[in-house]
C-alpha cells in the first residue's frame, strides 16, 4: 500500500471520528452550559454567537489521535520491509504529547472561562510559563532520543544553531503556538486555515519518506474537515483554547520533525500576519496615544470592520494559505532537499 493511501486512510478515519464526535459533544456542551463568553471589545455583532458551545478542539484532538494510532498500527503490520527509526518514532510520538500538552493548557484556560462566565481564564504570565515549559520539555525529550541542534534552512541546508538552538526554538514553538490561537476569531477560519497547512505539511513528509509524521499530518487535516462541518459559519460549537493551542503544537511538532521549522513562517503566513497585526496595533496604540492602524486585530475583524462577512473572510485566507503552501512546497523540493 503506498504513502498516499496510508494518508488517505487517516484522513477519512480522523474526518469520520471528528465529525461523530461533533454530533454527540454539542447537545452535551449545551445540556451542561459551556457556552462561550463574548468579548466586549469585540464586534458588536459577535454576541449573537454569545453562549454557543466551546472546547469543541477535542473533536479534531480525538480524531487526529485515533486516525494516528490506528493507521500507523496497520502501517508497520503491512510493511514486510519495515524497521523502526527510532528517532523518527520519538518525533511523532513526542509531538503529538507536546500537542496534546498544549491543548491541556487550552482545556484549563477555557474551564476557567465557563466556570467564571468570563472571557479571562489563564492570565497571559501564567499561559507563557505553562507554554515556555512545554516546549523545553519537548526539545529535551527530542535530545534524549538523539535528535541534533541542526535545522535545514532553504538555500543554505543544515545549519548548527549549538546552544541556542533550544532557546531559539521555545521562542519559536511558544509564538507560532499563540499566532495560530489568534486566528480563531470566525466561524471556520482556522480549521480551514490549519487543514490546508496541515495537508502541505503532510506532502513535505511523504517526499521525505517519514510515514510517520505524513500519517499523522494526514490525520490532522482529516479532523479539522471533520469539525468544520460544525464550526463553519454560521457555527455551532467553538473550537476555544482548547482546539486552538492543540493545533499551534500540532504544527510546530510536524515542522520540527521535519527539520523545516522555518518554513511555517511562509505556509503559516496567516498566523504570522495575524499575530503582528495585534503586536503592530498594540505597539503603534501605545506610542501615539490612543491611535490605530487597523480598525480592529487580529487582522480578520478588521476585514470585518471594512464590511466583509466571514464566510469571505475564510474563503480568502485559505486561498493565500493554498498558494503559500504551493510557493512553500516548491522552496522544499528546490532548496531544502539540494541544499
Amino acid at each position: 500500500m503506498t504513502t498516499g493511501i496510508w494518508s488517505f486512510e487517516a484522513a477519512l478515519i480522523s474526518f469520520v471520528v471528528s465529525s461523530f464526535i461533533g454530533s454527540k459533544l454539542i447537545p452535551f456542551l449545551v445540556k451542561v452550559k459551556c457556552g462561550q463568553t463574548i468579548k466586549e471589545i469585540g464586534p458588536s455583532w459577535h454576541k449573537s454567537k454569545q453562549n454557543t458551545p466551546t472546547m469543541g478542539g477535542v473533536m479534531f484532538i480525538a480524531g487526529t489521535l485515533a486516525a494516528t494510532l490506528i493507521t500507523c498500527f496497520c502501517y508497520i503490520m503491512a510493511a514486510d520491509d519495515f524497521l523502526l527509526n527510532h528517532l523518527r518514532a520519538a518525533k511523532v510520538i513526542g509531538g503529538f504529547v507536546m500537542a496534546l500538552l498544549y491543548g491541556a493548557i487550552g482545556f484549563v484556560d477555557d474551564f476557567i472561562s465557563i466556570k467564571k462566565k468570563r472571557n479571562l481564564g489563564l492570565t497571559a504570565v501564567q499561559k507563557l510559563i505553562l507554554q515556555f515549559a512545554t516546549a523545553f520539555l519537548y526539545l529535551i525529550a527530542m535530545r534524549i532520543f538523539g535528535e541534533d541542534t541542526k535545522t535545514i534552512i532553504p538555500f543554505f541546508g543544515l545549519v548548527d544553531l549549538g546552544i541556542f538552538y533550544y532557546l531559539i526554538s521555545a521562542v519559536f514553538i511558544v509564538g507560532i503556538v499563540n499566532a495560530v490561537n489568534l486566528t480563531d476569531g470566525i466561524d471556520g477560519l482556522n480549521g480551514s486555515v490549519t487543514m490546508f497547512v496541515a495537508a502541505f505539511l503532510m506532502v513535505m513528509a511523504g517526499v521525505s519518506a517519514f510515514e510517520g509524521m505524513n500519517i499523522f499530518c494526514a490525520a490532522l487535516a482529516g479532523g479539522c474537515l471533520g469539525f468544520l462541518i460544525w464550526n463553519f459559519n454560521p457555527a455551532k460549537i467553538f473550537m476555544g483554547d482548547t482546539g486552538s493551542l492543540f493545533l499551534g503544537g500540532a504544527v510546530c511538532a510536524a515542522a520540527f520533525a521535519l527539520d523545516v521549522p522555518i518554513l511555517l513562517i511562509p505556509l503559516g503566513l496567516v498566523y504570522i500576519v495575524e499575530m503582528f497585526s495585534v503586536i503592530m496595533q498594540v505597539t503603534y496604540f501605545k506610542l501615539t496615544h490612543g491611535k490605530r492602524i487597523f480598525k480592529m486585530t487580529p487582522i480578520h475583524h478588521h476585514f470585518e470592520m471594512s464590511g466583509w462577512n466571514e464566510v469571505k473572510i475564510v474563503i480568502v485566507f485559505s486561498i493565500v494559505t493554498f498558494l503559500m503552501g504551493i510557493g512553500t512546497l516548491f522552496i522544499y523540493l528546490l532548496g531544502v532537499l539540494e541544499p
